[in-house]
Formats: structure tokens, C-alpha cells, sequence
């Protein structure tokens, strides 16, 4: 890459700061490689915006990362204590990271990517690298219905806290974990709640302790679930439902809609990048020993690589990744430089 300009050229930047993005960060550190993490919220931006109550469905050990402990007061962590503990990880490790910028646009090629920027103030950046790692997650792009009325205030995509909602009409839409909780949460505020799901029961996937508590809640009507279902328009004051099997559409009473259908990587962004996606799956293609995608210099981690079925990537197997992609990412490295040297 020229350096006309005097400007510093890193080895790497890493495109989010989530738990798999900071792993990566701490093996190019380990590695003595010159690079930059750039984050366009704060670190771990997306468990920042899970429930503010959140349990973890896993144990600490197995979202630890650069063999840093990590310590819980109960068996599993909490939210609270995984932002505390990935906030340990930077300042002990003294990773670099810009929070607060948005990455907007990739050029050049392997060796010479061009990343510009946009910081919380509006002014514009560029950085020169000779490699990228994209680990960008997925929890900012919801699934969307696509149907009149989402865009309407009492409607969310994300679940936060149950207790503005004491005494009101709430629907979920979803029967996945996320869904299922936010509905126990919400009956135990003691909120009316209304669960609609196109499938004919909650979700396989539901935790097994998550599972028998909702099941029960509907049994016992605490929980109102409209099963092969679908919400076809929501309203100021009610939604409208369609029954999939008799096409009876009727309406219901509502104040608010959580609509947990799931999230997805953001896909215009890889495409951007001339990241190719796989059919309907939309699973990037990438080496699955090295994950450098289709585009040569431009390394995929954590769920990135999962396209739509992201629920086979959790922090437990991505936060891995790092290792993977440094091991593959310098060796790259090693052989330019290698060829560079012998072509002076």
C-alpha cells in the first residue's frame, strides 16, 4: 500500500467489539500484530441491549475469553456481570478500541483496504489495513413482518423490562426463548399477554426450564397463544390475526407489541464488501478452516458466519474464532512479507 501520506497502515482491523470481536482483538495482540477494533456502539453492544434482568443460558466458563476468569455469584452470569467482565477484558489487555464509529464504506483489496468511517460527532475517518476481520454479530437488524402497522410507537422488536406494562394488553409474536421469556416476564408484571406464533407450539429450541413454565402459563390460560397463527396488521388499539389452517382473521384488544421474530447479520454491509451469500441461508461463503470469506484479506468470525441459521453460533463456539482466523490471518501476512523481501 502506498504510504504517501504518512499514514499508519495496520495489519488488521477488526469490525465490532462484541465478544467474538474482542477475542479476536486480544489474539492479534497476543500475536504482536498491529490493530485497531472498531465498534459502533459501546463494547459489547448487543449484550448491552439485552434485558436488563437477563440470565445467561450458559455456565461463566463458557464465555470467557483470553483466559481471563470470569466470576459469578450464581451458576449462571447475569448481564450485568458479563458487561462488567468483557469491560475487564479490555482494560487488562489494554485492547484498542474506537467506540462509538460506524464503519460506512470498505475499499481496495487484500493488503490495501481502505475503511472510512463516522464518529458520534459526524466527522469522517480513514484507516489504511492490510487485513479485515468482520465479527459484526446480528442483534441490530431485526426480522421484520412486513406488515401495515409495525412501524407504529407501542411496537418493539426488542424486549427490555416488563414493568410499563403492569395491567396493559401485550402481544409477543414468537415462541422462541426470547419470546418466551419476555411473555412469563410480562404475565408475572401483570400484564394481559397474548402470544401468536405460526407453528403449532412453542419453540423446539426453548430452554428445557423455560419450556414447562410457558407451557404451563398457556395451560392454565394465564398466557393466552394463538398457535398457527399469524399477525397480518396492527393497529392503534387492536391487532388482526389470521388462523393459517381455517383463514379466520380476527381482531384483538392491544396496547403493545413486542414482535421477537428473530434477528439477521447485515447483509447489504457484506454484500458492500463483495461478500457473497449462499442461497436462501444467506450463509456467507468463507474457507471454514481459515473463515476468510470469498474476498481475499476479509475474515469473517462469530456468528457473521451463520447467516439465518445463527442459532448454531453462541459466544460458547465464536468466541474461538479468534484463534482460528489469527493463526490463518498471519500466516498471510508472513508469506507477503516473505515475498516482499524476496523480490527487493
Amino acid at each position: 500500500m502506498s504510504d504517501a501520506n504518512n499514514e499508519r497502515v495496520f495489519d488488521a482491523i477488526v469490525i465490532g467489539a462484541g465478544p467474538t470481536g474482542l477475542a479476536c482483538a486480544i489474539e492479534l495482540h497476543r500475536a504482536g500484530l498491529d490493530y485497531l477494533v472498531i465498534e459502533k456502539g459501546a463494547i459489547v453492544n448487543s449484550l448491552f441491549n439485552y434485558p436488563s434482568q437477563m440470565t445467561f443460558f450458559t455456565t461463566p466458563e463458557l464465555i470467557e475469553i483470553g483466559d481471563l476468569p470470569m466470576v459469578s455469584s450464581r451458576e449462571k452470569p447475569t448481564r450485568a456481570e458479563a458487561l462488567k467482565y468483557y469491560r475487564r477484558v479490555v482494560q487488562t489487555y489494554g485492547l484498542h478500541v474506537n467506540q462509538y464509529e460506524r464503519v460506512t464504506n470498505v475499499e481496495g483489496f487484500d493488503g490495501e483496504f481502505v475503511i472510512h468511517t463516522t464518529i458520534k460527532d459526524g466527522s469522517i475517518r480513514k484507516y489504511l489495513t492490510r487485513k479485515i476481520i468482520v465479527a459484526t454479530g446480528y442483534f441490530d437488524n431485526p426480522n421484520y413482518l412486513g406488515i401495515p402497522g409495525e412501524n407504529l410507537q407501542k411496537v418493539s422488536h426488542y424486549y427490555d423490562d416488563p414493568h410499563p406494562y403492569y395491567n396493559q394488553d401485550v402481544v409477543v409474536i414468537g415462541a422462541a426463548n426470547s419470546a418466551c421469556i419476555a411473555a412469563l416476564e410480562l404475565y408475572r408484571a401483570g400484564a394481559r399477554v397474548s402470544m401468536v406464533h405460526r407453528g403449532s407450539d412453542v419453540g423446539k429450541g426453548v430452554k428445557y426450564w423455560i419450556r414447562p413454565d410457558i407451557l404451563n402459563r398457556i395451560k392454565n390460560n394465564e398466557v393466552t397463544a394463538y398457535f398457527n397463527c399469524i399477525v397480518t396488521e396492527i393497529l392503534p388499539t387492536e391487532v388482526t390475526i389470521r388462523n393459517l389452517e381455517t383463514g379466520e382473521t380476527f381482531s384483538l384488544k392491544n396496547d403493545f407489541v413486542f414482535a421477537l421474530t428473530g434477528y439477521h447479520s447485515d447483509y447489504e454491509f457484506l454484500r458492500a464488501m463483495g461478500v457473497e451469500l449462499t442461497g436462501d441461508t444467506h450463509i456467507p461463503v468463507h474457507d471454514p478452516e481459515t473463515l476468510e470469506s470469498n474476498v481475499p484479506g476479509i475474515y469473517l468470525a462469530g456468528v457473521v458466519i451463520a447467516g439465518d441459521e445463527n442459532s448454531n453460533v453462541f459466544i460458547e463456539n465464536g468466541r474461538f474464532h479468534g484463534k482460528q482466523v489469527i493463526v490463518a490471518l498471519k500466516k498471510a501476512l508472513e508469506r507477503k512479507d516473505s515475498l516482499v523481501d524476496s523480490l527487493r
